[in-house]
């Protein structure tokens, strides 16, 4: 199912006798998709917060729970513990895809080839949420959350792009919290004098 290194075991035993709580639990799970791939969910929970339908797995004294929606997306990971002068933590290799349906894996492509590398000048990327019913569902970081020029960037970049790849998508909707960009590239009431990264 699931695979913890010795290094990872080891962390997670030294972190765990530092809790003050007894019992504990290691929850392991996917909480989305991120521009660098999944997003996971890691931590210490309360044997009470074990839902009938989370499978537990033993790992050598540590009880790790995944929930049923994550299950599919860990099968075969790899959790790991990496310590050094670079980089330190835990890392997940994963090499489950992080979308399966055919539609999905193709406006996935679209972002990744030709969307992101396009609004990453102006520090910007484009996560997909879901495809549901046809509808490719959309969240702008970075950059583009809160850019003043980010309806043209949606009307006349993002969505051209995806439609005209894939023809299936009837419509894209951006789900992105615009109010709560912290850096936009172009502030709200200087739009009209950006540019989108899409426009030539």
């Amino acid at each position: 199912m699931i695979t913890i290194t010795e290094g990872a075991k080891e962390k997670i035993l030294a972190l765990m006798k530092n809790e003050p709580r007894e019992g504990l639990r290691l929850r392991f799970g996917v909480l989305g998709r991120g521009p660098g791939g999944f997003q996971y969910r890691l931590g210490f929970v309360d044997a009470n917060d074990q839902k009938p339908t989370d499978t537990l797995i033993d790992a050598g004294g540590i009880q790790v729970l995944i929930d049923v929606e994550s299950l599919p997306y860990l099968k075969g990971a790899a959790l790991e513990y990496i310590e050094g002068e670079r980089e330190s933590g835990f890392k997940i290799e994963n090499p489950n895809p992080l979308w399966s349906e055919p539609k999905a894996l193709a406006v996935q492509q679209v972002l990744d080839q030709e969307i992101n590398p396009a609004v990453a000048a102006h520090g910007g990327y484009v996560t997909l949420l879901d495809v549901r019913d046809d509808v490719a569902y959309i969240a702008l970081g970075g950059g583009c959350q809160g850019c003043g020029m980010v309806d043209v960037t949606l009307k006349q970049g993002i969505e051209v792009m995806i439609q005209r790849t894939v023809p299936g998508i009837r419509e894209i909707i951006d789900t992105t919290d615009h109010a709560g960009g912290k850096n936009p590239y172009y502030q709200p009431a200087k739009g009209a004098g950006g540019a989108s990264p899409f426009e030539s």
